[in-house]
């Protein structure tokens, strides 16, 4: 398959390109910008995400790196069919490695942020191999949550304020309301996304949200063995401000991956590579440099 790169992709920034689609062989479509030099890394957004939401990584990263960024199965603008009644990280994993075998990558960094930071840790235990580094923001891996008297109490308080009214609404047709919920919720009452162009995007994604929403497992169990065992290099990173729920998630995720480098960012809430851009890729380039990922090749 062809991956070479419009100018636009990179000379002109990511919005100034047009994603390419992907046909994978179990039916699925993919839309995706390739852009970079370097070996193989791909960002991987969260629920009400798509291809666009890495764009103040985009410049960063492409000179290090040749960078895809693409809509996870039924964000903007991919058209699949309706989602089953238990879809979740697991599927979109291995839409991930269909994905990377599509492109002939062998071994990708992976950059994931909220549920593609799941999804990426979900790939990671499924196919080990395929996983040159890791690096996730806050991934909602919810039953995690029941791990710790504070994670138990949080969770609840989440699922009374946010999922019950918010898939309540989704289910009676209220789409907006149960996306403003759910944006609330997750990145903080006061969270800019619930306005203007930001939430114009997010309604775009509104399938993604409740392909999710709607699930019967839509937070599968990784179990800590499973994950303790992951010997790529490893980044977890939160923000300092980010609601209790995704602060008592994470704390219980990095307690059972010790082998992981696990950063609280200042200054940034539930998604943090948007609100502390620049730190944020600081950080994240400097731990990919340190673990040498830049010597190897596609």
């Amino acid at each position: 398959m062809d991956v070479t790169t419009p100018p636009a992709a990179v000379g002109e920034g990511l919005a100034a390109a047009e994603p390419r689609r992907f046909a994978l062989p179990n039916g699925v479509e993919l839309h995706g910008v390739i852009g970079g030099e370097g070996p193989p890394l791909v960002f991987i957004h969260g629920a009400m995400g798509d291809w666009r939401s890495f764009e103040p990584q985009w410049a960063a990263f492409t000179p290090h790196f040749t960078c895809l960024t693409y809509s996870r199965r039924y964000s903007f603008p991919n058209r699949n069919g309706p989602p089953g009644p238990d879809h979740s990280a697991l599927h979109e994993a291995e839409d991930l490695r269909l994905l990377l075998d599509a492109l002939g990558w062998s071994s990708a960094v992976l950059v994931g942020s909220s549920y593609g930071g799941f999804t990426a840790l979900a790939l990671a235990v499924a196919e080990p191999a395929r996983v040159r580094a890791l690096v996730a923001v806050e991934p909602p891996m919810m039953k995690y949550a029941a791990l710790s008297a504070a994670g138990r109490a949080a969770a609840a308080d989440f699922c009374t304020r946010v999922i019950e009214p918010a898939n309540a609404a989704f289910r009676a047709g209220r789409d907006e309301e149960g996306a403003r919920l759910m944006t609330g919720g997750i990145n903080g009452a006061a969270s800019p996304l619930n306005d203007g162009e930001a939430l114009a995007r997010r309604l775009q994604n509104l399938g993604a949200m409740k392909a999710l929403a709607l699930s019967s497992d839509e937070f599968p169990w990784l179990a800590p063995e499973q994950l303790a065992a992951l010997s790529m290099p490893l980044l977890l990173l939160s923000g300092a401000r980010t609601p209790a729920v995704h602060a008592e998630i994470f704390r219980n995720v990095c307690a059972a991956m010790p082998q992981a480098k696990a950063l609280v960012m200042p200054d940034a809430g539930h998604g943090v590579a948007r609100d502390a851009a620049a730190a944020f890729n600081t950080t994240v380039l400097d731990f990919l440099r340190a673990h040498s990922t830049r010597e190897e090749t596609p």
